[in-house]
């Protein structure tokens, strides 16, 4: 006589472990598209197009799960199909920055080198990782309402209730990455917290009702281990041969590295870690870079303009701290306000670039938006200077008609506004646009080429002036300056350009800076040029 064996029972979910999928399902959805933006703004920038390219296509991967999701549903309305998708969904989720992490670093490398090809297809490539994954989760929604609805007459309201879960999941999505998780955790971890959180959900619900079919599942988990502990920790950039990392951190805006070089040099690093954003050193302060042809900007006034006539500076863009203590060396302990929107780089340069009240107890920083904290400023300044620029990565709102005139109504009477703007030896679209903006605003404006770099600095002045001036200043007399800002007031006169035309001006309605930057960038890497890309600040 056989014996029948009796049949396993189907895996069972309540109404409420249900709703407690799709507001899981959805948190993880939303903080793995706000962690994609992150992953990729360390090398491509969060410019429009970048966010487009990141929201278009996982729309797109979302709409491919629904309709995949609401066939698996109908034809297998079986809550452990949801249980496996999920899981799976998970464990992708959770590989995604570790598979993009050599891909990341590559592409540095090769927007860096002017490999327009390998930079374009390593994009491309870290976006289609997401696809699967995210159709994944994208099905979760159809199936949820498939397994709750118990009777027609409830359908409405069951739909109804699992959007509305699923949204105050993305809700919390939304925010957790942006305030919380990625500025304590980093992004990589952020990616591990949110998947790992939607596999135990899964994985609880499988293995209370069938342990056979959740045990293979739990070989996930450790097959990341070993990836995730080579990526975890270890920098983005590596360290400059010779040199040696002193910190490397993930802010809410920035991945930071600060490196030393056997001669003593410090050297700010932030996202892709090509330019180079401060630079300090215990026995120095000009180093021949672009911040030293700040100082040259009040010299644009009428002759005789001496040094003590430069009384304050605001800084928009301060960084760790160089451009302030060059403006301390030259100009004495003048009043000197620091806006940066990052307060980690704050943290940073206070630490490691003496950015703090022992080494610069005139300097107040200011921790939030340039253009929100000016507008904020109750007293005038001599000299205000903006750092805040730099391909691709420039904020718009800092560069159009209103922002200007609010930066006109906080100068003195002899005030200047100094600007550092990129450019290419060919390419002058940027740095024309913002002129011709700024001389809607200002009498006066006048272009400083910085030597052996691509950047120039933009002076407007409040009084009309001529460019000459800067020589008749310097020349008047040579014994009263200090030899140093002598030195870069000569390298600044001979390096005067003239303004090219534009017909772009920039204001709070049309700004489009992005599009001209990525035309201009992107002309720059086609023409293949490796050996001369240097976007930066030097």
């Amino acid at each position: 006589m056989s014996v029948a064996t009796p049949a396993r029972q189907p895996v069972a979910l309540s109404r409420p472990y249900l709703y407690l999928i799709a507001f899981t399902s959805g948190m993880a959805t939303l903080a793995i598209e706000l962690s994609a933006s992150r992953l990729l703004g360390s090398v491509f920038g969060n410019s429009n197009l970048v966010w487009a390219n990141v929201i278009g296509l996982m729309l797109l991967y979302l709409t491919a799960g629904y309709f995949l999701g609401g066939r698996l549903a109908d034809r297998f309305p079986r809550a452990d199909v949801l249980l496996r998708l999920i899981l799976w969904a998970a464990f992708l989720s959770a590989l995604i920055p570790l598979a993009a992490r050599p891909i990341i670093t590559r592409a540095a490398q090769a927007v860096f080198g002017a490999e327009a090809a390998l930079a374009l297809g390593s994009f491309i490539v870290i976006l289609i990782l997401f696809s699967v994954p995210v159709t994944l989760l994208g099905t979760v929604s159809p199936f949820v309402i498939r397994l709750a609805m118990t009777q027609i007459a409830d359908s409405g309201k069951v739909a109804g209730q699992v959007y509305a879960i699923s949204t105050l999941g993305s809700l919390l999505g939304t925010f957790l990455p942006v305030l919380v998780t990625i500025p304590q955790l980093g992004t990589t971890r952020t990616f591990l917290l949110f998947s790992g959180l939607l596999f135990v959900v899964a994985f609880v619900a499988l293995w209370r009702n069938h342990r056979r079919a959740a045990l293979p599942y739990a070989l996930l988990p450790l097959i990341l281990a070993l990836p995730a502990g080579g990526v975890l920790g270890r920098p983005l950039r590596p360290a400059a041969p010779g040199a040696s990392l002193k910190y490397a951190g993930e802010s809410a805006y920035n991945y930071i590295q600060v490196e030393e070089d056997p001669a003593g040099y410090r050297y700010l690093y932030l996202n892709e870690g090509q330019g180079v954003h401060s630079l300090w050193h215990e026995t120095e302060v000009f180093y021949g870079g672009t911040w030293d042809y700040f100082l040259a900007a009040p010299y644009f006034n009428e002759p005789p303009f001496r040094a003590d006539q430069v009384r304050s500076l605001l800084l928009i863009g301060s960084a760790a701290g160089t451009v302030a203590r060059q403006h301390t060396a030259i100009y004495g302990d003048i009043a000197i306000d620091g806006i940066e929107l990052d307060p980690e780089i704050v943290a940073v340069g206070a630490e490691y670039f003496d950015m703090n009240a022992s080494a610069m107890p005139q300097l107040t920083t200011h921790i939030g938006d340039g253009r929100y904290l000016l507008n904020r400023m109750d007293q005038r300044y001599t000299v205000i200077a903006i750092d805040a620029y730099r391909p691709p990565y420039i904020p718009w709102h800092l560069t159009t008609v209103e922002f200007f005139t609010e930066a006109k109504a906080r100068l003195t009477e002899e005030g200047v506004v100094a600007i550092n703007v990129g450019r290419t030896d060919s390419d002058r679209r940027l740095v024309d646009a913002l002129s011709r903006t700024l001389l809607e605003v200002f009498p006066s404006v006048h272009a400083i080429d910085v030597p052996q770099s691509f950047n120039s600095i933009l002076v407007a002045s409040n009084l009309a002036t001529g460019a000459g001036n800067l020589r008749a200043n310097l020349n008047y007399p040579v014994g009263s300056f200090d030899p140093v800002l002598y030195d870069i007031l000569a390298k600044a006169t001979d390096n005067i350009v003239p303004l090219g035309e534009s017909d772009i001006v920039f204001t709070d309605d049309r700004a489009p800076v992005e599009t001209l930057v990525d035309s201009i960038v992107l002309d720059f890497l086609l023409a293949g040029r490796a050996e001369e890309f240097r976007l930066d600040h030097e």
